[in-house]
């Protein structure tokens, strides 16, 4: 007997309720008392949690590219410069991941269920072969982006942590009594603080412009050399 609900709606409802109490208190009961139908009910879509979580991102990531959030290439088909595709496609991933609460956690890891992302990065390493980058270089880079943006949004996602009140600041990163506690014996730790839980945008902005300094560089070094 097939379950009266279809994968969809399970996945519509894990991602409103993950709003709400996070991956922590995500869990098959709960969607399914949501959804108001018997707990293995969800079975017939779902093996486990883990494959309902794979979903899940693989559906966050579906969004992601039917927005124009990631601005797309120019009038002639491409980005002003690969600089700008990293900073605009990694920007846009960032303000994705930050609309769910433990967005980065929920997409750390996971495995696509489609070739949702086939696409895109198709687009990116194209836009990077295109250049002059080998397809070694262009992986590396993109790869390298892709995974600092998504652990800096874990991270930003434990200093703010729900995305419906992003002003509002976890308790333990109160930056004042950080201070407070560390200053007098290690000034540096303390102070730096400010930049690593203040600003949680620019400190990304910044992380990620070492990166395409990083790979700018090295990109002219090889092929000097």
């Amino acid at each position: 007997m097939a379950s009266r609900i279809d994968r969809d709606a399970v996945v519509r409802t894990a991602l409103r309720l993950l709003n709400e109490g996070g991956l922590d208190g995500l869990t098959l009961r709960r969607i399914a008392k949501e959804l108001n139908v018997q707990a293995p009910a969800l079975y017939w879509h779902f093996k486990n949690k883990q494959e309902l979580l794979d979903e899940m991102a693989t559906e966050v990531f579906r969004r992601l590219f039917r927005s124009t959030a990631l601005g797309g290439p120019g009038p002639d088909g491409r980005w002003s410069s690969w600089q700008e595709m990293l900073l605009r496609s990694c920007g846009a991933l960032r303000r994705e991941l930050l609309t769910y609460r433990d967005g980065g956690k929920l997409v750390g890891g996971t495995r696509m269920t489609d070739d949702t992302l086939a696409a895109p990065l198709e687009l990116f390493l194209g836009h990077f072969t295109a250049v002059g980058f080998t397809l070694p270089e262009a992986v590396s880079a993109w790869w390298t982006a892709y995974n600092y943006t998504v652990a800096l949004v874990i991270e930003e996602q434990s200093v703010h942590p729900d995305p419906a009140r992003p002003e509002v600041r976890d308790p333990a990163y109160d930056l004042d009594e950080r201070e407070r506690r560390l200053g007098a014996t290690y000034p540096l730790a303390a102070h730096a603080g400010r930049q690593m839980f203040g600003d949680t945008k620019a400190s990304f902005d910044a992380g990620l412009r070492i990166i395409i300094a990083g790979v700018e560089a090295n990109f002219v070094k090889g092929r000097e050399s």
